[in-house]
């Protein structure tokens, strides 16, 4: 596993498989010149593949470029066999943007052999991936008190305004890996020493299938695409993959790439996102031969 947060590491643990979605977006399958699938082109990519938000994408020799695919990853909340359609969204855990890194001329050869794309995949840092939306930053209630005042607040991301009057405002910082609250004020009143949270149901990504994603190599956008124009929607995905394989907490189902899919060196930069949600950055180096310095 390749370093990164500890939240992304908690996923990465928990998770038995990335299920990767090919061709789910028409204008990319048609840029490489692939047919529209009729049904989803599945291919399995190992957990060790993962890398957290920050981290270093390794090229492997003797290659000196791999390609960039920025995706919506769908987590997984709990196991999942042979499920309906109508209720697929309910074992949905949280989402992530993630990039399926791709070595392309590994890919074409295989392909051209009739083999797996396992090589092009699947190797170490091949899976970047962002903290998750839903999951980890779910809405979460909070009852305060601080001597004989109390607040009530509710909110998503790591802070959440709690009490505000005319003396101080109180803000939460969460521990999300076990869910344990800290409070402080913000003109150094001491820190509250009573906290109740309450996770509640609603996702922090109210329409998964009405999300832009984007990628950027050096500053300048690559790809740009919305998750409507994907072939298959998430809740066909979930039906259609758990009737192949069983789905686990903390898998994770790459959702396919929009269109503008291309190159990235050794030395460049990747940033990619979420509008409005979440971004991430990646560096990229040649990976280091055993024994070298």
């Amino acid at each position: 596993m390749a370093t990164g947060s500890s939240a992304v590491q908690k996923l990465i643990q928990a998770g038995t498989k990335i299920v990767a979605v090919g061709r789910n977006y028409a204008a990319h399958a048609k840029e490489l010149g692939n047919a529209v699938p009729k049904e989803p082109v599945l291919f399995l990519k190992p957990t060790s593949s993962y890398l957290g938000n920050g981290g270093t994408i390794e090229v492997p020799h003797p290659l000196d470029s791999l390609h960039h695919e920025v995706e919506l990853a769908v987590v997984i909340g709990q196991k999942a066999r042979d499920v309906p359609e109508t209720t697929a969204m309910d074992y949905v855990g949280g989402y992530a943007v993630a990039l399926d890194m791709t070595a392309r001329e590994i890919q074409s050869s295989a392909k051209s052999a009739g083999l797996p794309w396992t090589v092009a995949k699947g190797q170490d840092t091949f899976t970047p991936i962002s903290s998750v939306l839903g999951l980890l930053f779910a809405p979460v209630l909070c009852l305060a008190i601080h001597s004989t005042k109390c607040g009530i607040g509710i909110g998503y991301g790591k802070e959440v305004i709690v009490l505000k009057n005319d003396n101080y405002t109180l803000f939460v910082e969460a521990e999300r890996e076990n869910w344990c609250f800290s409070f402080k004020a913000d003109k150094g009143k001491s820190i509250l020493r009573l906290v109740h949270p309450l996770l509640l149901p609603k996702s922090a990504v109210p329409d998964p299938h009405n999300l832009e994603l984007w990628l950027k190599v050096d500053g300048e956008i690559r790809q740009k695409g919305s998750t409507k124009d994907m072939i298959f929607k998430i809740p066909y995905l979930i039906s259609h993959i758990s009737s192949i394989m069983t789905l686990f907490e903390g898998d994770v189902i790459l959702a396919g790439t929009p269109q503008g899919v291309g190159p990235v060196k050794v030395g460049q930069k990747i940033t990619a996102g979420i509008t409005g949600l979440l971004d991430v950055n990646f560096d990229i180096e040649k990976r280091r031969r055993p024994g070298s310095a």
